[in-house]
């Protein structure tokens, strides 16, 4: 169990029992319980930027990653960095969807080739018979 588990107990226990029992109980120290109480009230100086995040997010059906969204929010007059939405965006839990690749066949436009060389490579000159390797394209 981690120390702000361990915190969000002893909190709710405060009322009840003596801070000092419950800080012996838990294997809390003191500071660790003053630190964690003072972050608690703590303003969050990103709670405008988050919500502009969620709102440009949540407009573009979870479409849109960190990049587009610093575009948006720039189109916004809103600057601010992208490692800072990128952070904000892991914080909030945020991805956006990824598009699958769209499978497209190459058809060709003559079509089959009839077979010339009849698996003869041998030449009698340079130049004579040019052989390439379609195994790339998906056919």
């Amino acid at each position: 169990m981690g120390k702000k588990e361990k915190y969000q107990i002893v909190d709710e226990l405060r009322k009840k029992y003596p801070l000092n029992k419950l800080l012996s109980a838990s294997g809390l120290s003191r500071s660790t319980f003053y630190y964690h109480d003072s972050a608690k009230s703590k303003i969050d100086k990103n709670s405008e930027l988050k919500a502009l995040i969620i709102k440009i997010y949540e407009d573009n059906f979870s479409r849109y990653g960190y990049r587009r969204i610093t575009a948006e929010l720039q189109n916004k007059n809103v600057i601010v960095n992208h490692k800072k939405v990128l952070r904000l965006m892991k914080e909030m839990g945020l991805k956006s969807l990824i598009r699958g690749k769209k499978y497209r066949s190459y058809k060709g436009r003559l079509g089959a080739v009839p077979n010339l060389l009849n698996r003869d490579f041998k030449a009698t000159k340079p130049g004579q018979k040019w052989v390439t390797d379609a195994t790339e394209f998906k056919v």
